[in-house]
């Protein structure tokens, strides 16, 4: 008989989210299976989860062991530390993983590290890549206190980027200055100058509204959330007279089909095994308490990364 439990949704569960027996993982031949260490919240499924149907199983990022390699050889040998992403499905004890969505973990790089990775890490990676070489360049990151505003202030500073972060409240400057922030606006308007050369915008509404004047000429602004609202007004002439600015609609799993996640969940392991980039996790808790801590994550009790663990 199968131990395999896994968070599902439950409408009438505090929260809407419980954990239940559910079936072992059948893997395709380029699948592993992974015994889950731990796993972190993203804004994006837990939301979806508050809308879905009962039995629905949520979860993105994952970190644990390879149970099973995939039998048709590709990916990590049995016993490997590894970080993945699911569409879906990832909050369970054991699941299957395509190999392409693995990558094996350096010996100082944790589960509870690497879990933040898969979304909030792979995210900020592929939005920075579209402003270029950032050496040298002005990098707006708005909704920096969150999971990927984190890494996205973290990554553009390393790149030598000269990085703006932008906060709801004054007290969260300081904390974004340590995170290698050079500056920080405060409130949801971007003021229109200095221009910048890339924008992270993850906030919507007046900030986005505003982000798109503050763009230099021939400037990127990737619009990759709404956690403040998603209807956007903005003053087109201010946009349009900078010439050859783009505003440029970002969903992870469909950068995905350019480069596998595997790719950029090493690098983003490497980097925080050299001591260069550091996942910040505000809330670690037993994954039982799941129910509770999606609600925390939704009402902004805490900034950064939620990681819950497993038994």
């Amino acid at each position: 008989m199968s131990d395999n439990r896994a968070v599902v949704v439950d409408p009438e569960a505090p929260g809407r989210l419980v954990i239940r027996p559910v079936a072992d993982p059948v893997p395709d031949r380029g699948e592993a299976v992974v015994r889950v260490r731990a796993v972190s919240l993203n804004r994006g499924e837990v939301r979806r989860s508050a809308m879905a149907a009962a039995g629905w199983r949520p979860g993105w990022d994952l970190a644990g062991e390879v149970e099973r390699a995939a039998a048709d050889g590709s990916g990590p040998r049995v016993g490997a530390r590894v970080v993945g992403l699911l569409p879906e499905g990832a909050w369970a004890k054991r699941v299957a993983v395509p190999t392409h969505a693995l990558a094996e973990l350096p010996d100082k790089v944790t589960f509870s590290q690497a879990a933040t990775f898969p979304v909030a890490g792979l995210t900020a990676l592929h939005a920075l890549a579209k402003g270029g070489l950032l050496f040298g360049r002005r990098v707006l990151v708005t909704g920096a206190t969150g999971g990927v505003g984190d890494f996205a202030v973290q990554l553009a500073r390393l790149a030598g980027a000269h990085v703006t972060a932008s906060a709801r409240r004054a007290d969260q400057g300081p904390a974004l200055r340590q995170l290698g922030a050079h500056e920080v606006v405060v409130g949801d308007e971007i003021p229109p100058s200095p221009k910048h050369n890339l924008v992270i915008e993850s906030v919507g509404g007046r900030t986005l509204g505003t982000a798109l004047a503050a763009l230099e000429r021939g400037a990127v602004c990737v619009t990759l959330g709404v956690s403040a609202a998603a209807e956007v007004t903005f003053d087109a002439r201010q946009f349009f007279v900078n010439g050859r600015t783009t505003l440029y609609g970002f969903y992870l799993f469909t950068e995905l089909g350019i480069e596998p996640a595997s790719v950029g969940l090493r690098r983003l392991a490497d980097l925080v095994a050299e001591g260069k980039l550091a996942p910040h996790i505000s809330v670690e808790r037993p994954w039982g308490e799941i129910g509770q801590v999606a609600q925390d994550l939704i009402a902004r009790r805490f900034p950064a990364k939620a990681v819950l663990t497993l038994d």
